[in-house]
């Protein structure tokens, strides 16, 4: 799993997709799993025992549906998908952090930069598996745990819509 969610990312073209984050505040890349990976992590969603918490978005003017926080251990596809995709985001998170003057910079690898978390008393697992329903969405938000936050998110659709059960992971790099 690790070498091919690796080439995955590896065959994006990351100088595009900076390029679209700094234009347009996202980037849309190609698939990063496969259908059958996609089935898998949206059927996590029934196992109560891989979340932390869960939460009714509309109770909290989130939008409409509901997102789970996974517990650790993270399941090994949510695991690899955010080392491997770290140090591609760092450069931006880095040059975003230099162009608004914040004296923090971002480690190359995500686990020096959960160790700075750890050391500040971050501990919580942040990546997320979100189930919307017909009419569903999620309102602009942001969830903080404390002073240190990674400024963007990787969004993992897992299905199609109108087709699938709806699923996303969604994640920051803490």
């Amino acid at each position: 799993m690790t070498v091919a969610i690796r080439r995955r990312l590896a065959a994006i073209d990351w100088d595009a997709a900076r390029a679209s984050l700094d234009a347009e505040g996202f980037a849309r890349l190609p698939p990063l799993l496969t259908p059958s990976e996609c089935a898998g992590v949206s059927a996590l969603f029934e196992e109560d025992g891989r979340f932390r918490s869960t939460i009714e978005m509309a109770r909290h003017g989130y939008g409409e549906g509901r997102y789970r926080y996974f517990a650790e251990p993270l399941p090994p596809i949510v695991r690899e998908l955010r080392a491997q995709a770290y140090p591609h985001l760092v450069p931006v998170a880095n040059a975003w952090a230099a162009a608004l003057r914040q004296e923090t910079r971002f480690p190359p690898d995500l686990d020096a930069f959960r160790g700075l978390c750890r050391r500040r008393g971050q501990e919580k697992p942040t990546p997320l598996l979100l189930r919307y329903g017909p009419g569903g969405y999620n309102a602009l938000h942001c969830d903080l745990y404390g002073d240190l936050a990674f400024p963007l998110q990787l969004a993992v659709f897992l299905s199609r819509p109108g087709v699938d059960t709806l699923g996303i992971i969604f994640h920051d790099a803490k």
